[in-house]
């Protein structure tokens, strides 16, 4: 439901809100008072296509902004696009400059024109004048047409998502079968080259360390060979000293008792000493001071270096990626079975989708013979004269299958004897659209009772000057029906008939007045009094009289 309604700098007016309320609000005033501009300001929150125009003279933007009850619909889109919800309701503001650029807000966060298309249907359906079938295309006919017929798009979307999965998988194979053929020899080579190397992870640094110790051989080998001397051969070697030592430690221990533990300690040394000179010694006659091992671990060793260049920045990733290519070349050899699995799953697929889709074009083949007789009745009770059919096209080749099934929805009617059937977009003017709206809304709340199907989802209905070319006993069969109208739906219905007028649960006046030499437009809630005398200026014009005063009230008690 559309809570409110505000705008600024926006064509006459400076600033207006206006307060909604649930079932039939109607706003009424003089001509060109600017019934229709707000009417428009909520088509341009809806998505329609902004102009610098609607910018007030002499202001540097204009503001139009609204807030609607939210809908689980709605917080998906919000949730798809990135948007943060606000409790219950959705804020929607649009900024137009007056140099023709614009921005968008949900929630008060940044978003686009097209999310507003988007949340569109889940709030509001606006028969604007100017864009009396902009969101009334094709896919809101059959969204109305299942609304009425209470039939669920669920199984055939499921169908169509599991056909769509299986000819995109069918589909990048045979597309990528080409480039993959042409990349057989290169992966065979590149395997091949993989596999002579006999890699092993890690090795490279293992044949660093000794490339090191090859090239210094003589450097290590005098280096080790010193230490060795030092530490146990020479003369002045510290295992010298430290046998020295103990002895004169022994003879301190045999007169003294703290000194054992001295003893054991330099004797523990002394080991050690030993220990390391060996393992020097044996380091020193391990070394080979071979040119031709030095020269094998360069080539090894430049060899990998080549291999680590093309295919990974270490021996693991080179063999990760040989093993990459060897699961593609086998994908390649055991292609035709791959192939023969995908078609076996599209063409099951694609049965079971034209199983689910055929049933649901009978569904709404049948829900659409009712409707255009319900709707026919009504659009005849409003002044018209037509014939009016929703014909069903089932287009079953695969380039027509949606997640909503094969089928195209087209409400078609002649509004004059002897014409043919035509599409909505041709009918003569935007008041006989509004009409015929309003009564294919009022045939699908009734019939959906008659026939016991569920209610479609509420929303904010819009009906501008839906009462062009009509009075009389027309005019009231509109004001009930937009009544009926209302009791399901939240309606909003700019018109200059009292007939009408009198049927409203929240009536606005929209008139305009001179300030400051600048023209002002104010909208104003009418309480029971203030909206007989405006019912009565509607039936008698400027000069409201007595007669028309007691009119006025009796309009509106019986359409009570």
């Amino acid at each position: 439901m559309l809570v409110e309604l505000r705008a600024e700098n926006y064509a006459v007016i400076d600033h207006a809100i206006a307060v909604f309320g649930p079932g039939l609000n109607l706003l009424t005033g003089e001509t060109g008072a600017g019934k229709s501009i707000l009417v428009d300001a909520l088509a341009l929150l809806m998505g329609g296509k902004a102009w610098a125009e609607v910018v007030r003279h002499g202001a540097e933007k204009a503001v139009v902004a609204c807030v609607f009850e939210s809908t689980p619909g709605a917080e998906q889109i919000l949730e798809e696009n990135g948007i943060d919800s606000e409790g219950n309701e959705i804020i929607l503001r649009r900024e137009i400059l007056a140099t023709g650029k614009g921005r968008v807000f949900v929630n008060n966060q940044p978003a686009t024109v097209a999310v507003l298309k988007l949340l569109a249907p889940e709030l509001a359906l606006v028969h604007a004048q100017s864009e009396s079938l902009s969101s009334f295309d094709q896919a809101q006919q059959r969204i109305l047409l299942d609304r009425f017929g209470g039939i669920s798009t669920e199984a055939v979307g499921e169908a169509y998502a599991r056909w769509r999965e299986a000819r995109k998988k069918l589909d990048e194979l045979v597309e990528g079968e080409q480039d993959r053929l042409r990349m057989v020899d290169l992966w065979n080579y590149q395997r091949k080259e993989i596999e002579q190397a006999r890699l092993e992870a890690g090795e490279d640094e293992a044949l660093e360390t000794e490339k090191r110790v090859l090239a210094n051989a003589e450097k290590l080998y005098a280096a080790a060979m010193g230490a060795f001397e030092q530490l146990y051969e020479g003369g002045a070697s510290a295992e010298v000293a430290l046998r020295a030592a103990v002895r004169n430690v022994e003879e301190l221990a045999r007169y003294d008792g703290r000194f054992k533990e001295a003893v054991q300690q330099l004797e523990s040394a002394r080991a050690t000493v030993g220990d390391v000179g060996a393992s020097l010694r044996d380091y020193a006659e391990g070394i080979n001071a071979s040119p031709e091992r030095l020269a094998e671990i360069e080539d090894r060793l430049a060899a990998l270096d080549r291999l680590k260049r093309k295919y990974g920045k270490t021996i693991a990733e080179v063999i990760a990626f040989g093993e990459e290519v060897a699961r593609r070349l086998a994908e390649v050899e055991d292609r035709d079975e791959i192939l023969r699995q995908l078609r076996l799953e599209l063409d099951t697929a694609a049965a079971g989708y034209r199983t689910v889709a055929s049933a649901l074009s009978g569904e709404r083949k049948a829900a659409a013979g009712k409707l255009a007789k319900l709707a026919e009745g009504q659009i005849n009770s409003l002044a018209m004269k037509v014939r009016f059919e929703v014909a069903v096209t089932a287009s079953e080749q695969q380039s027509g299958w949606t997640a909503s099934g094969w089928d195209q929805v087209e409400c078609r009617i002649a509004t004059n004897p002897g014409e043919p059937l035509k599409a909505l977009d041709q009918i003569a003017s935007g008041g006989e659209m509004s009409r015929v709206m309003l009564a294919l809304k009022v045939s699908v709340e009734e019939g959906a009772v008659k026939l016991k199907k569920k209610t479609p989802t509420p929303r904010t209905l819009v009906f501008d000057e839906i009462d062009i070319g009509i009075g009389g006993r027309a005019a009231e069969a509109v004001g009930q029906k937009l009544k009926a109208l209302s009791r399901g739906q939240q309606v909003l219905c700019v018109t200059h008939l009292p007939q009408i007028a009198a049927f409203a649960d929240q009536h606005f006046l929209i008139d305009k007045r001179e300030a400051d030499g600048r023209t002002k437009m104010q909208v104003r809630l009418l309480d029971d009094r203030a909206r007989t005398h405006e019912v009565a200026r509607m039936l008698s014009g400027a000069k409201v009289t007595e007669t028309s005063l007691q009119h006025a009230g009796q309009m509106i008690a019986g359409s009570r």
